[in-house]
């Protein structure tokens, strides 16, 4: 299971937090972004490349559940995984974790993104094969390409 989750790190800079010290809970989605940009670079292809093939995959849905807090400098973990795959949709999770000496990470977020497959008129549009199979690797369990309800 853990080949299965992409680890990337960020430290929050300055700008990330607000009047009470804390980062902004709207960054928490910048992180997921993060991320999941890296998972798919180090994995599958450059969003860059998927643009290329005519898709785009906006964000459909979104969930956080917030933990404890990231400060300014703190040294964070974005662990992401896939974890569902569909014809024209995918869905990441994540867990936000920042670091701690000598001791286990803590846990501050976590959270799942879902993506629509869309093309430039925003159709939905079943992702590319050669994107799917690449992604099929990193599902929990191998599970067959679902199909979308209507």
């Amino acid at each position: 299971m853990d080949e299965l989750i992409h680890r990337s790190q960020h430290r929050v800079l300055y700008g990330d937090t607000d009047a009470a010290a804390v980062v902004y809970n709207a960054n928490y989605l910048r992180y997921f972004e993060l991320g999941r940009t890296e998972f798919m670079r180090d994995r599958v292809c450059t969003y860059r490349e998927i643009e290329q093939l005519g898709i785009i995959l906006p964000v459909t849905e979104c969930h956080i559940r917030f933990k404890a807090p990231a400060r300014y400098d703190d040294l964070l973990t974005i662990e992401t995984f896939l974890t569902e795959l569909k014809k024209v949709s995918c869905t990441f999770s994540y867990r936000i974790l920042r670091e701690k000496e000598a001791s286990k990470p803590l846990l501050l977020a976590k959270g799942f993104t879902t993506h629509a497959s869309v093309n430039r008129e925003g159709k939905l549009t079943p992702l590319p094969t050669e994107i799917t199979q690449k992604l099929q690797i990193f599902l929990p369990s191998p599970a067959p390409l679902q199909r979308e309800s209507s």
